[in-house]
């Protein structure tokens, strides 16, 4: 668990404490919200990643649609990838500099074309036959209009056929 990085979540969980336990003249005081907000984040963070560990993951992934399980492997990736980058960060190491930086790259990507994925899933379907009545309909063609006078007054000139008459 020491490695892992809920393990390394409560390294700098404890140094928060440690912070969080000095008497106000020994940091400096700008700090302070800032050490509070990141408290806040920490905790957060941590119990999310024990909620989301402490269940199995195939029974989590039988609940969950292709698209939503893309979702979740993204956001996971992504969690842990962006963790390790703080782990680098106090280690000295800049992240800039390691894969670290094509590995979220690459992460951003995949999510970017899940959201592309999503949004044409959202978006509207086009009944092209019915736009196309709508369109016909809406607009004045005085030729067409001739034609349909044209076509009701023979059709009331003409007898009504046998067929009709039978009915």
């Amino acid at each position: 668990m020491k490695n892992s990085p809920i393990g390394k979540l409560h390294d700098v969980v404890i140094i928060q404490l440690f912070y969080r336990n000095m008497a106000a003249e020994d940091y400096p005081h700008e700090i302070d919200e800032q050490l509070t907000g990141f408290d806040s984040s920490v905790t957060s963070v941590k119990t999310i990643l024990e909620q989301l560990m402490s269940m199995p993951r195939n029974d989590l992934l039988q609940k969950l649609d292709p698209l939503d399980q893309a979702k979740l492997d993204l956001m996971s990736a992504y969690t842990l990838n962006s963790l390790f980058w703080m782990y680098l960060v106090t280690q000295g190491i800049n992240p800039r500099e390691h894969g670290i930086k094509q590995e979220l790259e690459r992460i951003r990507t995949y999510m970017n074309r899940v959201k592309e994925i999503t949004e044409k899933k959202k978006a509207a379907r086009l009944d092209k036959g019915a736009a196309a009545r709508f369109v016909r309909s809406a607009l004045y063609d005085p030729d067409d209009k001739d034609s349909k006078k044209k076509a009701a007054s023979t059709s009331s000139e003409t007898p009504p056929s046998k067929r009709s008459k039978q009915k």
